[in-house]
């Protein structure tokens, strides 16, 4: 059993790793930053065996592409760390990577969500082991407790494709490996929701070396060992994304400081489907005229109207107090809906860093 004394200095190399990983350009709960870009499609697929995608972006190193796997993530030396994220944000919705994952003692293969407040939900997977993944969340980047991560068994991740899903509301958030959950976060059970994600995230996905020798003691060893390098080349593979959208918009605004859901403005809502490996297509409805919303509960929102739809899988709860209007609205007499410009439509139900902060956990393990 390891000392306090070695448990206090591996919880400081850990979370002084988290800092210089975990980043934000403009962090919303600090100051009043520039609105994120959204995903003006309700549906939205990428297959990366087609290539390339203009909605995506390289933010370190680059990854190669072929008509079976697709996007192929591969470490080769020390510092190597391909990460690609979204140029779009999601605010509530369906996220589902199908990905094969990489071998290798302490390889670590990653696809996440995040938010510019730095809201965080994880999938990491751990090279020594094919059979198991850790689950993990993260909420305005706090970092005080070191209990979130859950693991759970799965099919061989590293000899074959399988699909992660992350369905994602404003009362839960569910973890499916193939359509079968293996872990569900309850609002509540975030510390009364003020460690729950809760505002728009991009989506993140890479590979990195957390059993590099330049890493602190306790991250390599949350990692599962030291990187021979001699042993490589690593690779991740990711063959495609897809996104059930449940709040579609131009944009999203945070507008105040507190990162709450219920201060999101959803701009330019739109309701249309894109399935391909560049843009979104975006639908253009016409603007719906100023009404009163019947309950409250509801969001109001500006944008375009669009029709209402029919509550999207894993929609649960109510969306809580009312927020301030930001456009013209339209009537609503549905609890727990969020209501746009002309629409009522139902409600939500860097480098990369989630495996600095996923090696937090290591600290609760050694107690």
């Amino acid at each position: 059993m390891r000392s306090v004394q070695t448990l206090a200095a591996v919880g400081a190399s850990l979370v002084s790793m988290a800092a210089g990983q975990t980043s934000t350009s403009c962090n919303p709960t600090e100051k009043t930053c520039p609105s994120d870009a959204g995903l003006t499609a309700s549906s939205y697929t990428v297959d990366f065996r087609e290539g390339a995608s203009s909605d995506w972006s390289m933010t370190y190193q680059n990854a190669t592409y072929d008509a079976t796997n697709g996007a192929a993530f591969t470490i080769t030396a020390s510092g190597d760390a391909p990460t690609m994220q979204s140029d779009f944000y999601v605010f509530f919705g369906e996220v589902t990577v199908r990905m094969k994952t990489s071998a290798g003692t302490g390889i670590v293969s990653t696809a996440i969500l995040e938010s510019d407040d730095l809201d965080e939900v994880d999938w990491e997977f751990l090279g020594g082991t094919a059979t198991n993944v850790q689950t993990n969340y993260f909420g305005k980047g706090n970092t005080t407790t070191y209990d979130r991560e859950q693991d759970a068994a799965i099919a061989d991740s590293q000899s074959d494709f399988h699909n992660y899903t992350l369905i994602w509301t404003e009362a839960s958030c569910t973890w499916l490996v193939d359509g079968v959950s293996v872990r569900v976060l309850n609002y509540a059970d975030a510390l009364d929701g003020q460690n729950y994600p809760q505002t728009p995230m991009r989506v993140k996905l890479g590979i990195w070396a957390g059993g590099d020798s330049t890493e602190p003691e306790g991250t390599i060893e949350w990692a599962g060992g030291e990187t021979d390098y001699s042993q490589g080349p690593f690779t991740a593979y990711i063959q495609s994304v897809s996104i059930v959208n449940y709040n579609p918009a131009e944009s999203y605004t945070y507008g105040d400081l507190t990162g709450s859901y219920e201060s999101i403005e959803i701009n330019g809502a739109s309701n249309s489907s894109a399935s391909s490996a560049s843009s979104a297509s975006t639908t253009t409805a016409t603007t719906g005229s100023a009404a009163s919303a019947s309950k409250t509960g509801a969001i109001f929102v500006s944008g375009t109207a669009s029709a209402a739809g029919s509550s999207p899988t894993g929609y649960t709860g109510t969306t809580g107090s009312n927020s301030t209007v930001t456009g013209s609205t339209s009537s609503s007499s549905s609890t727990s809906s969020i209501v746009t410009a002309g629409a009522a439509s139902w409600g939500p139900s860097a480098v990369l860093a989630s495996g600095a902060l996923g090696a937090l956990t290591l600290v609760s393990m050694l107690l």
